[in-house]
Formats: structure tokens, C-alpha cells, sequence
């Protein structure tokens, strides 16, 4: 299987980048900025300032670049259908699930 790269967190299509990302990489495809909370691997929207590790401060704009230490890209998975997941995407779509029986 032939690889263009890692794939955009917002689109889903490969960006060409096949390591690092640097802070001004952007996806060629809908001009998301690659190196951001939204696109690392750590983010997690149940954890305190919706990371998975222990930073110091929040950042308020999880789509925008930033100098986090803690970046890494993660991993975005193109299913069938042109559907795009993550694990805390499933994670989080299992749990709006869980909430939504007991709603009225």
C-alpha cells in the first residue's frame, strides 16, 4: 500500500509529510494548521485542558499552531465510506452513546 503521508486531522487527506510536522505546516487541501491540539495525538477531550499529558497552561485555540512540547501527530484512519476516526474519536462517540439512554 503506497503512503502520500500522514493524513489532515480536519479533511482526512494526506498531507505530503511523511515525519515531523513543524508549526507552519498546513494541510494542502482545506489550510488547517497541522501542528495543533486538535491534530496531536494527545488530545483528549475529557482530560483537564483536553490533553492527555500534564501541561501547565490551556490552550484556548485547539485548532490554531503552538509551540506545545508534547506534539505528536496522530493518527487519523480514512474507514470505508470516506469516514474518518480516531481512537478518542470512538472513545468520545461511545460515551454521547452511553449518555444518550439516560436522557428523557
Amino acid at each position: 500500500m503506497a503512503t502520500d503521508g500522514l493524513l489532515c486531522w480536519n479533511c482526512g487527506k494526506p498531507t505530503g509529510i511523511l515525519n515531523k510536522v513543524a508549526r507552519a505546516d498546513q494541510c494542502d487541501s482545506c489550510l488547517a494548521d497541522l501542528r495543533c491540539c486538535r491534530g496531536c495525538r494527545h488530545f483528549d477531550p475529557t482530560r483537564r485542558f483536553q490533553c492527555k499529558e500534564n501541561v501547565e497552561r490551556n490552550i484556548v485555540d485547539k485548532e490554531k499552531s503552538n509551540f506545545c512540547d508534547f506534539f505528536q501527530m496522530r493518527n487519523v484512519i480514512k474507514r470505508p465510506g470516506g469516514v474518518m476516526t480516531t481512537p478518542a474519536d470512538e472513545k468520545e462517540d461511545r460515551k454521547k452513546r452511553f449518555d444518550d439512554l439516560f436522557k428523557d
